[in-house]
């Protein structure tokens, strides 16, 4: 057996391969695939840097992570622990709409106003992964997704919304 080393004044790879029998302490070569049994130091400075950029990377990934999971469990909290829950922006008349609706039926909905917060467009992001859009208003009720704006409003108009809420209705007024 013998082993290479990677020295200053190392043999060229002829002499290397004349020298296969010689002990590990005499062997000695240029090959550039042969592994380095000391660094140079620019080699470990190198390493060195690398290693704490990959650190560094990794905690501001963990650190983004830390922040999306604890959205994502805000989210799933307003939307459980409410009865009735509107993912809104306080601009959108889609989302006055929706909003109307439950005044009408004399119902107070939670409102997350995201354009409000400032991480109300990372809660869009979440909001899409839950019900597959980043549109408003995102209504939501005993925890479950109703839509938007117009289903908001057709389930008001069938009825279905008031069975939701486990409301009696009168003749309500068309929105």
């Amino acid at each position: 057996m013998f082993y290479r080393t990677c020295q200053p004044g190392s043999q060229s790879a002829s002499q290397y391969s004349e020298n296969k029998t010689t002990s590990k302490s005499q062997v000695s070569h240029s090959r550039s695939d042969a592994p380095l049994v000391a660094p140079t130091m620019a080699a470990a400075s190198a390493r060195l840097t690398l290693t704490a950029l990959l650190l560094i990377a990794l905690a501001t990934t963990s650190l983004h992570s830390l922040q999306a999971s604890s959205l994502g469990q805000f989210v799933d909290e307003t939307i459980t622990s409410h009865k009735i829950v509107i993912f809104s922006k306080t601009y959108c008349p889609y989302c006055r709409r929706a909003k109307a609706v439950f005044k009408e039926l004399n119902q107070v909905p939670h409102v997350v106003e995201l354009d409000e917060r400032d991480d109300g467009s990372k809660i869009q992001d979440i909001l899409v992964n839950i019900v597959g859009k980043r549109t408003v208003p995102q209504v939501f009720i005993n925890g479950k997704h109703l839509g938007g704006s117009d289903d908001t409003v057709e389930a008001y108009e069938s009825g279905h919304l008031a069975k939701l809420l486990g409301i009696e209705t009168n003749d309500h007024d068309d929105l």
